[in-house]
């Protein structure tokens, strides 16, 4: 598809023009039929305001009923719109990217609860696309706000969720990377008993969403956590669908950690992760007799293996993890649930992490034109390249993996290792190499 990646539509947020915007309303339709009812909702990135109000208009001029919920985060708008009884969410958010990009996420209702937009309405709004305008643009007059209403409902879902929980005692840093965990991220902590020191929490509209904050870039959480010796600390991404966590020493605690952290305290015999899962947990699993079932790339694809399988937990390094009954993943939720083992266990987040014991990871970021991300799969050049490199990982008890980015205009390259300066060589070689064959 052209538009729809990994993770719905994500580009500049200039591109969504008043006619893009439209376009999206008017396959939506032609997807779903008349009649339906669409929640709207987005994060703190400046276009987010206006992309909304065109979403408004949009939705005005095709006869669609709306309500705007404003600042939320990406796991609230999935489960409100599904308990508030719409038939569908749009999301406004570019997630983790800078606030110069925005992007279009679209739930629908699933047996028992919110689910991605499918790959047939996806399909329908991208031939709307295509075809360009075929409808002429009224003003939106009317908007029924329901922001503090499901704010209040996914605040009450999170607590139920973790309940009977008691975080008295526990000292945790939060940082909301400026984005949509703003708006409840310390509220729900408090209100379980936590000591709870705040950064980066700016829920207004503007630049700051994901600027040198939140689960991409760690820094100031490590400094909060060490100086105010507080037990961890967790980091969300823009649209807080991602957490990442800080252990007391300061040291990063990814996805695959977390999902061992849960699965073990939870006692399961499975878990879902995907081909961007570090070498340690797959050790930790075969160590424990435990079944890794991998995927592709992509949340959604994650929660699809889990539900085929039954496996009850399971995400992705970054920090998309999807807890038993959810479907989808929730930083928020994710947090919470990590805050409640370490209660219940009595342990510290790095003795409960060491479980799994990392292997050296470099990836290598190359700048990639759509073109390029197709070549990488048809070139023969291009599979020999890759094929010389694996089998020297494989001599080397190693593993590799390029993959065009979903969402960005990169190819990643992903080495794991026994030794950092030697897999660091050989991605920085086998870019420069694939830079020459594409």
């Amino acid at each position: 598809m052209k538009y729809f990646g990994t993770d719905g539509i994500r580009q500049k947020a200039e591109k969504f023009t008043p006619d893009f915007v439209a376009a999206i309303v008017e396959g939506l339709v032609k997807y779903a039929g008349d009649g339906i009812k669409v929640l709207i909702a987005g994060d703190t990135r400046e276009s987010s305001e206006w992309i909304l109000a065109e979403l408004e208009t949009a939705l005005e001029t095709f006869g669609v009923e709306y309500a705007n919920a404003g600042v939320l985060p990406t796991p609230a708008i999935c489960y409100c719109f599904f308990e508030m009884g719409f038939d569908f969410a749009i999301d406004v958010t570019a997630s983790h990217n800078p606030y110069t990009d925005n992007g279009i996420k679209i739930f629908e209702r699933g047996v028992d609860g919110g689910i991605k937009l499918s790959e047939a309405g996806c399909e329908t709004i991208e031939n709307v696309i295509a075809g360009g305008p075929t409808y002429d643009l009224v003003s939106a007059t009317l908007r029924e706000d329901l922001h503090n209403e499901a704010l209040q409902l996914y605040c009450e879902h999170l607590i139920n969720y973790v309940s009977p929980a008691d975080f008295g005692g526990l000292k945790i840093g939060l940082d909301c990377a400026n984005g949509a965990t703003s708006v409840v991220g310390k509220t729900v902590f408090e209100k379980l008993g936590a000591s709870v020191q705040i950064i980066h929490d700016n829920a207004s509209y503007g630049t700051s969403i994901n600027q040198d904050c939140g689960s991409t870039h760690l820094e100031t959480l490590k400094e909060l956590v060490i100086k105010n010796h507080l037990d961890f600390g967790a980091a969300f991404d823009g649209d807080g669908d991602r957490c990442l966590m800080i252990d007391e020493r300061g040291e990063e605690v990814d996805g695959d950690q977390i999902i061992v952290v849960l699965a073990e305290h939870l006692k399961l015999s499975a878990v879902a992760t995907t081909v961007m899962t570090n070498q340690g947990l797959l050790n930790w699993a075969k160590e424990h007799d435990i079944k890794a079932e991998i995927t592709a790339v992509g949340d959604s694809n994650v929660a699809a293996a889990m539900r085929e399988k039954n496996i009850k937990i399971g995400g992705e390094q970054s920090g998309h993890i999807i807890l038993p009954g959810q479907p989808t993943g929730d930083g928020l939720l994710t947090a919470l649930t990590v805050s409640k083992t370490v209660s219940e266990s009595d342990r510290s987040l790095h003795s409960l992490a060491s479980s799994m014991t990392k292997y050296p990871q470099v990836i290598v970021n190359m700048t990639a034109t759509p073109e390029q991300k197709e070549s990488l799969k048809e070139k023969d050049e291009a599979k020999n390249l890759l094929l010389e490199f694996n089998e020297k990982l494989a001599k080397m008890n190693g593993r590799l993996l390029v993959r065009p980015s979903g969402t960005e205009p990169l190819i990643r390259i992903t080495i794991w290792g026994e030794d950092e300066k030697v897999i660091s060589d050989l991605a920085e070689e086998l870019k420069i190499k694939l830079m020459e064959v594409l």
